[in-house]
């Protein structure tokens, strides 16, 4: 896999505790980073939950030809972003 090189701005002290932690992990900061990326890639390639829980069951036909009634008002909006506006409005975010 290529690699792309990539320049930061780290608190000194902070870089230097990092360093040494590196050194005693017997790993270089640059895969300490790399596989503090690789996990948040990875968490963002997972599915919701929810959706997940819910993906094979099946939807009854009633609910079926309900389908389209309602226009949404925003067709825009993905569901995640939804998500983060029902949580916003319930939690005061």
């Amino acid at each position: 896999m290529e690699s792309t090189k990539l320049t930061l701005s780290v608190k000194a002290d902070s870089l230097s505790l990092v360093k040494e932690y590196a050194k005693r992990q017997h790993t270089s900061v640059s895969k300490l980073v790399q596989e503090f990326l690789d996990g948040i890639a990875e968490q963002e390639k997972k599915d919701d939950p929810i959706k997940e829980k819910y993906k094979n069951v099946e939807i009854p036909e009633w609910i079926t030809q309900l389908t389209g009634i309602v226009k949404d008002p925003n067709p825009d909006m993905s569901y995640d972003d939804m998500k983060q506006e029902y949580f916003k409005e319930k939690y005061g975010l």
